[in-house]
């Protein structure tokens, strides 16, 4: 039985979220949504707009030298070559970069699972009707082994498929899937394959080890704790050399992944204060350590949350899902609540203005959870002030919408 790890500290003894500028009358249990930049971060940034400011025409023309430094730094932290790596604003830019340059394919079909992030689902949709084609959708149970969603995934390859959509780790159903062995098979048919890393960074020690893929995009600023607008883009096939920026700009005549590196005059400091980020967390705890933390919370918070919601409506809370996340996790709420996404997005909504807490709710296969975000700063009290004061309301709220059943 997991039981409550000890809250990390700061150097100086004091709670980790003294490190982080979050409202302290808020719980902010929803990290995997939008992350959170500790102070560090944010004071490197400042300076970088400050410097920016003084001196704009010394600034820009500088601009693509720093990117570059910060994507070494970002390679060197992913574990991946720095040739490889591009920076983009977040994945779905990222994975808007692969729909946009794929060369045609007339009459292809994208395939993609039914875990699939929205907008970059949106995103595959808007390529197969450019091409005249279609999505076609691989239904994974939620349960499934490795072994069962990649089959399901290969199921789904017909002559025409031209693409794959992968999530490496899913955003509704917070599971990974199965990359390397998806990725072979892929690459042994020869159909590129675009990998949705968005929650990877930070998580994982060496995320891309061993994986075959065309195209894998991750956010920094979700576990990684970047400011927003700080994604990679990893390239490692010869698609790399088809791959050009959103923007048209004066680096597009170079190769990739340098003419990534200049889009005008746009606001690139949250590329060049990412690694502070990283940094700040290896130099407090070492990310091994975190993850660490993250798991062994997240076991928790799973536990205690699921028990107060199984006591409360008498059916059992806990999900069984086939590759969990070490600090994502998810608890199946009451019926009635959060039975589809845009009910799922007014719950939290709710959830924030009347009760204080950030928290993430998700619809899957039309049945609502919540999904445990955890980080460093958090708690066991965070989530046991969830399962005490916030469960009850989850099912007053519940019985509300079932007209009173």
């Amino acid at each position: 039985m997991s039981s409550a790890p000890q809250p990390l500290l700061l150097p100086d003894g004091s709670p980790a979220a003294h490190a982080w500028t979050l409202d302290p009358a808020l719980k902010h249990l929803n990290h995997g949504s939008f992350g959170a930049v500790p102070q560090a971060a944010q004071q490197e940034q400042q300076r970088l707009r400050a410097e920016m400011e003084r001196a704009p025409v010394v600034w820009f023309p500088g601009l693509a030298q720093r990117v570059a430094a910060a994507r070494a730094a970002v390679a060197d932290f992913l574990r991946v070559g720095t040739a490889d790596l591009a920076l983009v604003p977040n994945a779905s830019a990222g994975a808007s970069v692969v729909y946009g340059n794929l060369p045609a394919r007339p009459g292809g079909e994208v395939l993609v699972t039914d875990h699939g992030y929205g907008a970059v689902t949106m995103g595959a949709e808007r390529l197969a009707r450019r091409w005249g084609g279609s999505v076609r959708t691989a239904r994974v149970p939620l349960d499934a082994t490795a072994e069962q969603a990649c089959a399901a995934v290969l199921a789904g390859i017909t002559d025409r498929t031209a693409l794959i959509v992968l999530d490496h780790i899913t955003s509704a159903t917070a599971r990974w899937m199965p990359v390397a062995q998806i990725g072979a098979a892929a690459r042994a048919r020869g159909i590129p394959l675009l990998v949705d890393g968005a929650h990877v960074p930070g998580l994982a020690e060496d995320p891309l080890a061993g994986l075959e893929f065309d195209v894998w995009v991750g956010n920094l600023h979700k576990f990684g704790c970047a400011p927003r607008g700080a994604s990679a883009l990893v390239a490692r096939s010869e698609l790399r050399h088809e791959l050009h920026p959103l923007i048209d700009s004066w680096g597009a005549g170079e190769p990739f992944p340098e003419r990534f590196d200049t889009q005008g005059t746009l606001d690139a400091t949250g590329y060049l204060a990412a690694p502070a980020a990283l940094d700040f967390v290896e130099r407090t705890w070492g990310w091994k350590a975190a993850r660490g933390y993250m798991h062994d919370l997240a076991d928790y918070a799973e536990r205690i949350v699921g028990e107060a919601l199984t006591e409360l409506t008498g059916e059992c809370a806990a999900v069984d899902v086939g590759m969990p996340v070490n600090a994502l996790r998810l608890v199946r709420l009451p019926a009635g609540l959060a039975g589809t996404r845009a009910e799922a997005d007014a719950l939290r909504d709710r959830f924030a203005a009347e009760l204080g807490v950030e928290a993430a709710f998700t619809s899957f296969g039309g049945i609502g959870y919540v999904r445990l975000s955890t980080h460093v700063y958090n708690t066991a009290a965070d989530f046991e002030h969830f399962a005490e004061r916030c469960v009850p309301v989850l099912g007053a709220w519940a019985r509300t919408a079932r007209g009173g059943a």
